[in-house]
């Protein structure tokens, strides 16, 4: 059996992928550990499919039960950039995946014990073992550094907005206060 980062860096080339898309940088794979084989992947692609649902977890557990022509995942593994949030916790246990391994913990919508313990849920019919922080580093530098850019750009997309807004203006100061 390969070593958890092994998969996560897989998970991490999908979230690469959703930047290409202009896409939050999330990305998952599912893996048959057993057959050492990656069954589906996914990166998030909200914005490119308009559909709200369509994180990372999401894209991939629809590939990997395509693939397999079948809803149930026993036996599967799922590895993820970011904790996930409380939908596609769901999907998991849902899905019946034997495992979710994930890399940086989410502080605003985690599902597996960083803000709602659902995964852990002990009413839950089927229990999944997680396993967190794999690659941490490198999945939150992802994400930072996304969000930085980000920001740059709309702060820059904002002082062009607002002197394009003030331009009008610009020949009434140049004329004294009088208009053109």
């Amino acid at each position: 059996m390969r070593d958890p980062s092994y998969w996560m860096g897989l998970a991490l080339a999908q979230a690469r992928h959703a930047i290409d898309l202009g896409e939050i940088p999330v990305g998952a794979v599912v893996v048959d550990e057993e057959r050492d084989a990656i069954v589906g992947a996914g990166c998030n692609m909200t914005l490119t499919t308009h559909d709200p649902s369509a994180h990372a977890e999401m894209v991939a557990l629809r590939r990997t039960g395509q693939a397999l022509e079948n809803y149930r995942l026993p036996g599967l593994s799922m590895f993820v950039t970011l904790e996930p949030c409380p939908m596609c916790a769901g999907l998991v246990i849902h899905a019946r995946l034997r495992r979710l391994v994930y890399g940086a913990p989410d502080p605003r919508t985690g599902a597996c014990g960083s803000v709602f313990p659902l995964i852990s849920d002990p009413r839950h019919n089927h229990h999944v073992e997680v396993e967190g922080g794999v690659l941490q580093d490198e999945c939150s530098e992802i994400l930072k550094s996304f969000f930085r850019r980000r920001r740059a750009q709309m702060k820059a997309l904002g002082a062009r907005r607002i002197a394009q807004a003030l331009s009008p203006f610009e020949s009434i100061r140049r004329n004294g206060g009088s208009e053109p």
